[in-house]
């Protein structure tokens, strides 16, 4: 994995307490966003612990250029607030989570390994809540062109079960609540992130608030 941040000693704690984990490996570091970028050309990181407020290029911008090049990396977004319009923006650019800084080594290292796993789980409270807030600001859909067209395409069941990955249920729950196998639903999410263009769980969630399939609330 790849952490940017500004700061010395915060890239530094990180590295540390990461480090320390069988399962995860720190490739390198970056300054600024711009540097980020770099790094995840050369380094090609699974996931990229990415801080918003640094110099040069933020954090958003940054996340924004690794999707636009079909990067495989993930991004996990850290911040000190979790109510953060700047988090909101990060999600709507493409990361697949975020992390407060005073997240505890093993909060730390088991959402790396979420967002490793290509799950991008929207369980987290926090994360429903981060979306809930700032999805009540949009006053039409801002969906890329080709979501809105692709929208259309979905099943009535697809639908269903992307509104239940917007109020937060893990396959598990979506398929006891539909009384199908897990299996099936796991189908159903990878054909509403083929269909619509998105990476994860999370940018179907922020779709489905956006498109105003969920209320927030």
């Amino acid at each position: 994995m790849l952490i940017a941040d500004d700061q010395m000693m915060v890239r530094e704690g990180f590295s540390v307490l990461l480090g320390a984990m069988p399962d995860i490996e720190v490739v390198g570091e970056a300054v600024n966003g711009r540097e980020a970028i770099d790094r995840v050309r050369e380094l090609s990181p699974d996931v990229v612990l990415m801080d918003i407020r640094m110099p040069e290029l933020n954090g958003i911008e940054a996340t924004r250029e690794i999707v636009a090049a079909n990067s495989t990396a993930k991004v996990l977004v850290l911040t000190t607030f979790d109510l953060d319009e700047y988090v909101y923006q990060a999600l709507r650019a493409g990361a697949s989570g975020f992390l407060l800084k005073d997240a505890s080594a093993r909060q730390l290292a088991e959402g790396v390994r979420v967002v490793a796993s290509g799950e991008a789980l929207l369980a987290p409270s926090v994360t429903k809540r981060l979306i809930t807030e700032f999805s009540r600001l949009v006053q039409a859909p801002r969906l890329p062109p080709s979501a809105q067209a692709a929208y259309g395409d979905l099943t009535e069941r697809e639908t269903e079960v992307l509104v239940l990955i917007a109020q937060g249920l893990s396959n598990a729950e979506i398929a006891e609540r539909l009384f199908v196998a897990e299996s099936t639903i796991k189908t159903h999410v990878s054909r509403i992130l083929v269909k619509l263009g998105l990476r994860d769980r999370t940018q179907a969630a922020v779709f489905a608030y956006e498109a105003k399939l969920v209320t927030p609330g």
